[in-house]
């Protein structure tokens, strides 16, 4: 028989949000694959948690999982945790759980704390839809197209950065997205957390004056569906109405039919704009 994984969310900060589960299934593995042994080791001691443990992380996540899922194979049951937080949400857990699914060898998570959802349920921004971007990419190139993806994005927005990126960040996203509302949530569940509610332009000025200090969440407010639709206007009168209506009849739509759709873009009547295509 195949063992289990495991994957085990511990606390982001405030030790007493471990769960008596994950406590549990620590203490019954047969191994720990940690993303830093140094971290993990403190956890572990402070619950009294003796089971030995490995090192899992971004610069062995291939190779290592292959001995993993061996061991996985062999019966062994292996707990999978991350440096805090929840494992495979922006780490590498997310390789040694698609490897399992591959070979056939069951996956079960611990759920807990993650860093994401606990600055959503208490920054008081839309939370029902929301896009997850973790950290930004660090290479020029991928970072401008995700910021380029993000201009439109009309859910709320949430992101990760450290704090001696912070300033350069607020200042890429403020000249990309524009001045959106914006909540830092900083060192969550630590004794200085903090929700600092403002905009981006608020916030760039601010970090320009004052040292960023901690682990920060940001979330940000999505682009209104009202910003959209004025935008996507004033590029419909920007253009002829002669050409706005070879659009629509390019797309096999009648002459009648695409004179509707003119005047539902521009906010004009039919008769409008029937009067004004008139020679």
């Amino acid at each position: 028989m195949a063992g289990k994984l495991f994957v085990c969310a511990t606390p982001i900060g405030n030790l007493e949000d471990m769960t008596y589960r994950a406590i549990r299934v620590l203490k019954e593995a047969d191994l720990i694959a940690a993303e830093d042994t140094r971290n993990t080791i403190k956890l572990l001691n402070h619950f009294e948690i003796h089971t030995p443990m490995t090192s899992y992380h971004e610069f062995n996540k291939i190779e290592k999982a292959h001995q993993l899922t061996d061991s996985l194979l062999n019966g062994k049951s292996i707990a999978l945790v991350t440096d805090a937080g929840t494992p495979g949400i922006s780490d590498p857990g997310e390789e040694l759980v698609r490897m399992c699914y591959e070979k056939g060898i069951e996956v079960t998570p611990i759920p807990g704390a993650a860093a994401c959802v606990a600055a959503l349920s208490a920054c008081g921004m839309p939370s029902g839809r929301f896009c997850f971007e973790a950290f930004l990419p660090r290479e020029k190139r991928a970072r401008g197209i995700i910021l380029e993806e993000l201009k439109n994005e009309t859910r709320t927005i949430v992101l990760y950065e450290a704090p001696h990126r912070l300033l350069d960040t607020l200042k890429e996203l403020f000249k990309a997205l524009g001045d959106r509302k914006l909540c830092l949530c900083r060192e969550l569940t630590k004794k200085h957390e903090e929700f600092q509610h403002a905009t981006l332009q608020e916030s760039v000025e601010f970090y320009q004056e004052k040292e960023a200090r901690g682990e920060y969440v940001l979330i940000i407010d999505g682009k209104s569906y009202k910003d959209i639709q004025k935008e996507k206007q004033q590029e419909w009168e920007a253009m002829s109405l002669e050409k706005h209506m070879e659009y629509y009849e390019a797309q096999g739509n009648s002459r009648k039919e695409a004179m509707k759709l003119v005047a539902k873009d521009r906010g004009m009547s039919k008769r409008e704009v029937y009067q004004e295509l008139l020679p």
